[in-house]
């Protein structure tokens, strides 16, 4: 019997993909992309924060490694090189601590030991973690996912948690649950917010909500870690939202409270513009924000300059519409 194979619609051509002994040695890595012809600007390696290029203060803010994490089979290709760890580190979103993309030094000030996420709402079974429940109560893996922004920018990052499913399990939300709710840390005494006009009236805390099906979904994902360490700061330690299917400000970081809904609740973007950033915010090239066209993105690290960033069409879904589509049929 023979079995016919669709590649997905992000797939590269095989005669495109390093080979698997390459990714995994360094130096022979290096010279096969050389063999290739390539820059050294194209090289991404999940362990690059040991590339010798990276400033010795980014190293001390990329956490602690976590052991005998093994990576999800059906997610270990976002059909891109993942991105190095140099730039996926420094240029980040995060309001709270201004409105730059140069966030990560800032961000050093969150405070994360003690930590309690506190979930309740329309659950069976209300529950605090605190920060060792994070990384021991659920089993851990790695997922390679691909992360898209509302500003059209991409990267491809490999995340280290667990799938949101185990926690609606642990909880048990009631059949009256239509929405989640996911509220970051927030105090204006550390988190200051962007130095902008109109920066005193945002609606903090930042808030981002799901449908309780989307929550369910598959690929949706807690992340307590990336590149093989403990979730750094800059991402929103020590746990934040991954749903790769939407645009990143769909994914609050540095989560302190989850409550199960009976009715949508108000975010933080869609208050703040809703004609901008929609409440659904799912990865669609034929939607343009209203300051920018979505069908291309740049990716992110593709070489040293941010102006000469490599572009790619946007896919629908990001890529991810086998796992998706059907919720928004």
């Amino acid at each position: 019997m023979s079995f016919i194979h669709l590649p997905k619609s992000w797939q590269l051509a095989e005669s495109q993909i390093t080979p698997e002994f390459a990714y995994w040695n360094r130096r022979k890595f290096m010279k096969a992309i050389v063999g290739m012809g390539m820059g050294a600007s194209a090289v991404s390696v999940v362990g690059c924060q040991r590339a010798n290029k990276m400033a010795p203060e980014l190293q001390e803010t990329l956490g602690q490694p976590l052991n005998n994490v093994t990576r999800h089979p059906g997610f270990r290709d976002a059909g891109r090189a993942i991105t190095e760890q140099q730039y996926a580190s420094t240029y980040n979103n995060f309001y709270e601590f201004g409105g730059t993309k140069n966030i990560w030094a800032d961000a050093q000030n969150l405070p994360t030991d003690p930590w309690t996420l506190e979930v309740g709402g329309l659950v069976k079974n209300p529950k605090k973690y605190d920060l060792d429940d994070l990384t021991n109560r659920f089993p851990l893996e790695e997922r390679v996912y691909r992360f898209r922004c509302v500003e059209a920018w991409a990267m491809v990052v490999p995340w280290l948690g667990f799938p949101m499913q185990a926690l609606m399990a642990d909880v048990e939300p009631t059949s009256d649950a239509k929405y989640v709710s996911f509220t970051s840390f927030y105090d204006p005494e550390i988190t200051p917010g962007p130095a902008w006009g109109f920066a005193q009236n945002l609606p903090w805390p930042y808030v981002e909500a799901l449908t309780i099906a989307e929550m369910a979904n598959e690929l949706a994902f807690f992340a307590v870690g990336i590149y093989g360490r403990t979730l750094p700061k800059q991402h929103g330690a020590p746990i934040r939202m991954v749903t790769p299917w939407k645009y990143g400000f769909k994914s609050g970081k540095s989560i302190v409270k989850i409550e199960f809904l009976q009715e949508r609740p108000a975010t933080y973007w869609n208050t703040l513009s809703p004609n901008e950033y929609g409440f659904e915010a799912n990865v669609n090239p034929e939607v343009p924000h209203p300051r920018w066209s979505q069908m291309t993105e740049k990716i992110v690290g593709t070489n040293t300059n941010p102006f000469d960033w490599e572009k790619q069409p946007t896919v629908i879904y990001n890529g991810y519409g086998e796992y998706v589509a059907g919720l928004y049929a």
